[in-house]
């Protein structure tokens, strides 16, 4: 592939320019530098698609050099040349990412065939990053990354609900990336140009829950100093984005059903109501269904919410699109050209992600940080797993006897041990337990306990 760019390095003046006499026959641009030092320097001043490097030279060895290359640009091809050849030498070379090994003295044909296997093989890995990064364009929807049928599907269904007006609930464990699918819905709309504000309904206390949403003014309660809008007119034009709206007190919920159906927010303390023009997207990780029955989710406020439901499949039901979420977290974070290992990717595949794609993230940064390889993940740089005895079939160890046993007598079991845990506290046992702090309160009064 000649006018391709070569960094050739050699300490020995005649063989640099012997060297640098048969690439520029073969039509190559050849940059001759005699040391290591020179050799950064230029590497760092100019784009090379090929390094020639000797490996004894007297401030740093060409297999050093090579590693440190490799650290800065992991896709460079380099060829290492030697006159102190050997089995050993040469595997080094190989392992540390050499894409040839030549031993002096050597024939002009074999160094320009090294040459072009090394043009050709950074030409791959360059290709292969372009199309795995087209490959995240084609199946991606903002940052929503996916290939899966499932995914493919949820795009579709984005695209046509983002067009219009109406009110969406995305439903999915913790993890799966619900905010990204809210602000999809919202930049995708008509209401782009507006406001998009967020609101975490499980981080706000109860008691101040109430004023977030719809304001208050000054002198409403002690500690209310000014007037404060809240988030429905904060979000006027725009979009609201309830996430864990399951975690309302009901009370809350019909003051929100109200808002919904008159357009209209009353700040508290206030005496006249204040018009919003304001889509609704929420989102919760319960079983909404479950909360309805027993009470601590209203059935009007559901049918007003979910107009639209989005459901985000959990990541361990679409493993093939793990090793493209990878690749997306790599580019995200400046890391394009690193390759990942059949050995790592398997290893991603094979774990059951609890924490679904956020736990991913974190576990590529924690790869970033500690990888064995500068070029390279392997299996080596993933997070040992935590110790289990329990299966996926029976995740709590609890076997039923012959003779059976009290459904309600393992819930109430279950509650008080959550209860002693967090010393009392319900929220923390609500926590615990997976559920809403209204349905431990309704299953505390049917248990009978305090």
């Amino acid at each position: 592939m000649p006018g391709e760019k070569i960094l050739l390095v050699d300490d020995d003046q005649s063989l640099l320019r012997v060297t640098e006499k048969q690439l520029v026959n073969a039509e190559y641009r050849v940059t001759p530098v005699a040391s290591t030092s020179a050799a950064l320097e230029r590497f760092s001043e100019e784009d090379f698609d090929l390094v020639v490097t000797d490996v004894q030279m007297p401030e740093m060895d060409g297999l050093e050099l090579l590693a440190e290359l490799k650290r800065r640009d992991p896709a460079v091809a380099v060829v290492v040349l030697t006159a102190f050849g050997s089995v050993e030498r040469a595997v080094k070379a190989m392992r540390t990412g050499a894409a040839d090994f030549l031993e002096k003295p050597y024939r002009r044909e074999a160094l320009l065939l090294a040459v072009e296997k090394g043009l050709r093989l950074r030409a791959l890995l360059t290709e292969n990053v372009r199309l795995q990064v087209e490959l995240m364009d084609r199946f991606s929807f903002d940052e929503i990354v996916g290939g899966s049928e499932a995914m493919r599907d949820l795009f579709a269904m984005l695209g046509r609900v983002a067009k219009s007006d109406v009110s969406v609930l995305i439903r999915g464990e913790s993890g799966t990336g619900k905010e990204l699918i809210a602000r999809a819905v919202h930049y995708r709309g008509p209401r782009a140009k507006k406001p998009f504000v967020a609101v975490n309904c499980a981080a706000i206390p109860d008691t101040l829950i109430e004023s977030d949403l719809f304001g208050h003014t000054r002198g409403a309660f002690t500690g209310a100093v000014a007037d404060r809008p809240g988030r429905f007119v904060e979000a006027d034009g725009g979009t609201l984005f309830l996430d864990e709206i399951g975690e309302l007190r009901t009370d809350v919920q019909a003051k929100l059903l109200r808002v919904l159906q008159d357009g209209e927010v009353r700040p508290l303390g206030g005496t006249k109501s204040l018009s919003v023009d304001v889509r609704l997207v929420t989102a919760t990780n319960r079983d909404v269904e479950t909360a309805m029955e027993e009470g601590t989710f209203r059935q009007d406020l559901y049918y007003r919410v979910a107009v639209v439901v989005l459901a985000l499949p959990p990541l361990r039901d679409r493993a093939d699109d793990i090793p493209l979420l990878a690749r997306h977290f790599l580019v995200k974070k400046g890391a394009a050209d690193l390759r990942m290992e059949p050995d790592f990717l398997e290893g991603l595949r094979t774990n059951p992600w609890p924490g679904n794609v956020r736990e991913l993230e974190n576990v590529i940064d924690r790869a970033l940080v500690l990888r064995q390889h500068e070029d390279r993940l392997t299996a080596a740089d993933l997070p040992p797993r935590p110790p289990t005895s329990r299966s996926a079939e029976d995740p709590l160890g609890i076997v039923i006897p012959d003779e059976g046993l009290s459904l309600a007598a393992v819930e109430k079991s279950l509650i008080e041990q959550a209860l002693e845990k967090a010393g009392g506290n319900r929220s923390r046992a609500a926590r615990l337990l997976g559920i809403t702090r209204q349905t431990l309160l309704y299953r505390l009064e049917k248990h009978g306990l305090k």
